[in-house]
């Protein structure tokens, strides 16, 4: 292998990739990596206003283009809409990052916000949350597969969870003093389910060039206050959170032709927490 060749097979030049959750933390994250390795993007999201924000702050930093779509991904509708925004922008999609999800936050200014105990959770947030990380990915990769499968290649990434493959140490969120706060079924349900959908997908596009992996992300620190970043980075081998650049490097790898045997797998990046 020549000298820089390694190098290479991470280069997005001439890709198109469709992020959803593209305002949120992550979601943005995603968005400068692989807008830095030359992808043209597209940024769903239902926070329209942040999709607009985050698509000039990438296009500021990068120099890629990129567009900007409300999305509702639970909305059949929305997401044909959004691809048909994407192929008439761009007349090609090479990438889908399934990265929208509701995620109950843990950080300062959600403290005390989820007392809810699995006894009575709420049917409706039931369905809220899986209509959006598991419908969600379900409709995206529906509606990408005709253009994916016309030009014969094509990558989808989900984004999963730890709690998708253990069940959440609720430990962590308790306050002396303070209400007992859960991590939500749903959340752990939801995450589980997009790691069949993986499999299947992979399974199902056998053939067309067409690969499906996922990607699972430990804890990222967003202004967690001291006492959760002390408990949460103790149950880690790593002994820390993990920072967002550590997740969109590993999402870069399996965008990439670096990536190019790799389908139905699913590639943990948390920090040694489900090692123990």
């Amino acid at each position: 292998m020549k000298p820089g060749e390694a190098f290479q097979r991470f280069d997005l030049t001439d890709r198109v990739a469709i992020i959803t959750g593209g305002a949120g933390l992550l979601g943005r994250a995603h968005a400068h990596t692989l807008a830095s390795a030359g992808a043209a993007l597209v940024l769903a999201d239902i926070d329209d206003g942040g999709a607009k924000e985050a698509s000039v702050q990438v296009h500021s930093g990068a120099g890629t283009d990129c567009l900007p779509v409300r999305t509702d991904v639970s909305d059949p509708g929305s997401v044909q809409a959004m691809v048909q925004a994407a192929l008439s922008r761009f007349g090609r999609i090479d990438i889908l990052v399934n990265n929208a999800a509701v995620d109950p936050k843990f950080d300062r200014d959600h403290v005390a916000e989820h007392a809810h105990r699995f006894e009575d959770f709420p049917f409706e947030a039931w369905q809220e949350t899986m209509a959006v990380n598991l419908t969600g990915m379900f409709l995206c990769a529906q509606a990408v597969a005709p253009a994916m499968t016309e030009a014969r290649r094509g990558v989808i990434v989900n984004i999963g969870s730890t709690y998708g493959m253990v069940g959440p140490d609720q430990r962590l969120y308790q306050r002396d003093g303070m209400p007992p706060q859960y991590k939500p079924v749903t959340y752990t349900v939801s995450k589980a389910a997009a790691l069949g959908l993986t499999r299947y997908l992979a399974t199902y596009f056998a053939g067309t060039g067409i690969r499906v992996n996922s990607l699972t992300p430990g804890g990222v620190f967003a202004d967690h206050d001291d006492e959760f970043v002390q408990r949460y980075s103790a149950r880690t081998v790593l002994g820390r959170m993990a920072q967002k650049e550590e997740i969109s490097s590993a999402l870069l790898f399996l965008v990439s032709d670096a990536s190019s045997y790799m389908t139905g797998a699913n590639l943990v990046v948390d920090g040694g927490w489900t090692a123990w």
